[in-house]
């Protein structure tokens, strides 16, 4: 591709090399590069162009992107760029036929090239600040949005795309402001009162969300993206059939290929929701249609397995997927997939490097390496080289992709205590180290995410509502939370009087291994469900977890069934922590009034 010789790029290497994948948002931006009505604005705009030797392939692009044709708009973009390369309308067109074929870093360099030939042109700005949106570089794109708002203070797309900038950078009361004035000069837009119901649901006010989304629908019963939202903002609010009416409806309006994967793909988890375990798993399949935004590419050249495959004396591959948490989690089914393979099958499994260790010794008949992860194009590639020759592998699946077959109901769940084991040397040696914090249930403590998103961070409490947690009297505490957590250790001493054992030379985040040794040390862990929560339910630990409203690992139930040894305290809904901490804090004086009077605290 050739480059402008004089215009300077405003895109750094480094934001090109942060951008994700490319993906919609339910509540986020609006517009399309490359629509029927900005091509006939480009079009007409070329009658003013000097660059008479360019303008032939200029039209010719114009002409094939209206047809859907990309790979030909983009060779006569090119075509025109090679006539005058500092032709800005040349690299915008190229820019859209880029964008439309998916190329979205591509996308993002052709659009910066032309911003900085065209630099008067707002609608411009608006398609690079669109496509930055999507791969996650809202800063910049809230620079671009700002320049096409001041150029069009009365558009409700710039208001709008404005607003989802900011308010996916945390700054809710900004957005908020602006969409609040935008919806005073037009009430009736279904649009503004989307996005107002996103910034909502963000904040985890899901009541109030639920209002702005059926004010969206009452402006345009047909916009799809407010009745999925409010599926969602339905389920938060313990509706799981009413959010699942409310998606399948949605489904049935959308048109973007990546929209409708990412709704099948949120059908599917309603569906375990509500306990239809086997249509749950089915549809769950939907992470690997293609269209999906965060579709993982696994580069296995061997037949993939398929659930009617008798597994017996072959040899499988199993591919560790989603977050480490939900490799754990999956993890459940192993023992019996290791038994439908037989003393004669093999089992290859690739987690997560962090994981080896642990599971290479919770499953010593398996070959357990580390998969190997690195993003091409803003797309996302998966192998195990550890494997070596795949010509050794008969089949191979994602772990995810053998639920439906091993685990299609609840009562197919087995009544295991534990699936994980740890080192028990180092099980012993934690034992030592925990004896000498006197009596009294020795008791884990984690309580937050490292992620700090603002979808995430609602599942967590904040430190101060542990408040009643951390002064139960007899409990000893000890923290298993990885990352910074320097301030809250801090603030429990100081503002509660509470020490919080903080165990020596463990780290917490990357050994696992330790982690899950230290875990069976103790005599409970307690926090929300995240790796270390995951990590000692799975070896058996007694483990109370302070849940979310909709937490599709319930399936239909009011517990984990992948865990036995794990108690479940969900809250009233979300933000509303003060109850359930209270009702954990009951449970642990009462357990420990119990091993106190008893006389059974480890030692």
């Amino acid at each position: 591709m050739p480059s402008p010789t004089r215009a300077k790029a405003s895109i750094s290497a480094a934001a090109l090399e942060a951008a994700g994948a490319a993906c919609p948002a339910p509540g986020g931006i609006v517009g399309e590069a490359g629509s029927r009505q900005a091509l006939g604005r480009l079009n007409a705009a070329l009658d003013e162009l000097k660059q008479l030797a360019a303008r032939p392939h200029l039209h010719r692009a114009i002409a094939a992107l209206r047809t859907d044709d990309f790979q030909g708009g983009a060779e006569a973009a090119l075509k025109a760029l090679q006539q005058d390369e500092r032709c800005g309308h040349a690299w915008w067109l190229l820019g859209i036929a880029r964008d439309k074929a998916g190329d979205f870093k591509g996308a993002l360099q052709c659009y910066d090239a032309a911003v900085q030939l065209l630099p008067d042109q707002e609608d411009l700005a608006n398609d690079l600040g669109r496509l930055a949106f999507r791969l996650g570089l809202k800063p910049l794109a809230e620079q671009l949005f700002l320049r096409y708002f001041a150029a069009n203070p009365g558009s409700i797309d710039a208001a709008n795309n404005l607003a989802c900038a900011i308010r996916d950078q945390f700054r809710h009361a900004e957005a908020i402001e602006i969409l609040r004035v935008a919806i005073i000069a037009n009430p009736k837009s279904s649009l503004l009162w989307n996005t107002l119901g996103t910034v909502q649901s963000e904040l985890g006010e899901f009541e109030t969300a639920a209002l702005f989304f059926s004010e969206a629908l009452t402006c345009d019963d047909g916009h799809f993206r407010a009745r999925y939202n409010r599926g969602n903002a339905k389920l938060a609010l313990g509706d799981a059939d009413g959010a699942l009416v409310d998606c399948e409806a949605a489904l049935a309006q959308v048109r973007l290929p990546e929209e409708r994967a990412m709704m099948q793909l949120a059908r599917s988890t309603l569906l375990l929701n509500l306990g239809r375990i086997a249509e749950g798993w089915e549809a769950y399949e939907a992470r690997f249609d293609p269209a999906y935004a965060d579709l993982t590419n696994f580069l296995i050249d061997r037949p993939r397995w398929r659930p009617t495959d008798d597994l017996r004396g072959r040899s499988l591959l199993v591919m560790g997927e989603q977050g480490l948490g939900d490799e754990v989690l999956f993890a459940n089914l192993l023992p019996e997939v290791i038994e439908a393979l037989g003393p004669e099958g093999r089992l290859w499994l690739a987690v997560e490097q962090r994981l080896v260790p642990l599971f290479q010794r919770s499953f010593p008949h398996a070959v357990v390496g580390a998969h190997s992860s690195w993003k091409v194009d803003a797309r996302t590639y998966r192998a195990a080289p550890f494997v070596g020759d795949l010509g050794e592998v008969d089949l191979w699946t994602p772990f995810g992709s053998l639920l439906g077959r091993f685990r299609p109901s609840v009562e197919s769940f087995p009544d295991r205590r534990a699936y994980l084991t740890a080192d028990p040397q180092r099980v012993r040696h934690w034992r030592g180290v925990l004896s000498a914090l006197g009596p009294g249930p020795k008791t884990g403590l984690v309580w937050k995410s490292l992620k700090v998103e603002t979808a995430r961070a609602r599942f967590y409490s904040p430190f101060d509502a542990w408040a009643p947690v951390l002064n139960t009297p007899g409990a000893m505490l000890v923290n298993l939370q990885y990352g910074d957590c320097a301030a809250e250790i801090a603030a429990a001493r100081d503002q509660l009087g509470v020490e919080i054992f903080e165990p020596p030379g463990v780290d917490l985040k990357d050994d696992l291994d330790e982690v899950a040794a230290l875990s069976c040390a103790l005599d409970l862990v307690i926090g929300p469900a995240n790796a270390t929560s995951n990590i000692a339910a799975a070896c058996g630990v007694e483990t109370w977890l302070i849940s979310t409203p909709g937490a599709w690992p319930k399936l239909g139930t009011r517990r984990y069934p992948w865990y036995p040894s794990m108690r479940v305290f969900d809250p009233p809904g979300y933000n509303r922590w003060e109850p359930v901490m209270a009702e954990v804090a009951e449970a642990l004086a009462e357990r420990a009034a119990k091993l106190g009077t008893e006389g059974q605290s480890r030692g």
